[in-house]
């Protein structure tokens, strides 16, 4: 089967597209690894036209490891939607734009990737926004790698709160913990930017105005339109984004449209 895969570049920014792959069917080791290997270089993975069930989703995602636990449905399985079930209630993140982020960088081994399926989408907007680490660390002036070198960055998010957009202060009782700003990826020893504008609130050691223009300076900079893919969603993509080496975001869309996606995370490591 490994014969039979395509792999092409998703954006000049960042990405790849597999083509002939059906993942609700078992892929061998080599094909696997082909996948695997493509998608940890280039950060991000879209496998259009896929037709999966929770479970088949499941056993593709538990491919690159250990899964992330989520409470109610499915073990490992949340929605990302605005569709409220018969309770009223709806998935997480249901509307809005999102800032630019890393999952779970709030926690001490920060998930590994995350899985999207859509099911549904609106038709216009709630784009999913992907930002390319390894190429923004790359293009830092030198000065400022060689001074932020051994610096980590205060990550702070409160997930029961649920905000999409930076909040001027870190919400109380958000969960905390600080990680290198700049991170060593395991498997390919390439380094990625690893701050993000939703979560990343200090720089250790740096005075407090220095540490926010900073900031302030690495989040626009990992923004620039040269490292930045908008993905816009059809039902049946799938798609599955390496944490340690981007970031996400989210466009904003007509809350009144449908938009269900599958979401599934894959667990990590602690950052170095």
């Amino acid at each position: 089967m490994a014969g039979e895969v395509e792999v092409l570049p998703l954006s000049p920014a960042i990405g790849v597209e597999v083509r002939g792959v059906d993942l609700s069917r078992p892929l061998d080791e080599a094909t696997f690894g082909q996948i695997r290997g493509a998608w940890e270089e280039n950060c991000v993975a879209l496998f259009r036209g896929q037709r999966l069930s929770a479970v088949k989703q499941i056993i593709f995602a538990n491919r690159f490891g250990p899964l992330g636990k989520a409470s109610g449905g499915p073990p490992a399985v949340l929605y990302v939607t605005n569709a409220r079930d018969p309770s009223g209630a709806s998935g997480i993140l249901p509307d809005g734009p999102i800032d630019f982020h890393s999952d779970q960088s709030y926690l001490d081994e920060p998930s590994m990737a995350t899985m999207l399926y859509a099911i549904d989408v609106p038709g216009h907007g709630g784009n999913t926004l992907f930002a390319n680490g390894f190429s923004a660390y790359d293009a830092l002036p030198n000065e400022l790698k060689l001074r932020l070198s051994g610096r980590w960055a205060l990550h702070a998010y409160d997930y029961q709160a649920n905000p999409t957009r930076r909040p001027e202060q870190a919400p109380p009782g958000a969960n905390a913990v600080a990680h290198p700003i700049f991170r060593i990826h395991p498997s390919t020893g390439r380094v990625a930017l690893y701050v993000n504008r939703l979560m990343a609130r200090s720089i250790v050691g740096l005075p407090p105005e220095e540490s926010r223009r900073t900031l302030d300076f690495l989040f626009d900079h990992q923004e620039k339109p040269q490292f930045v893919h908008e993905h816009v969603w059809k039902p049946g993509d799938l798609v599955v984004w390496d944490n340690r080496s981007c970031l996400h975001g989210r466009t904003d869309f007509d809350p009144g449209e449908t938009r269900r996606l599958r979401r599934i995370t894959v667990m990590g490591e602690r950052p170095f």
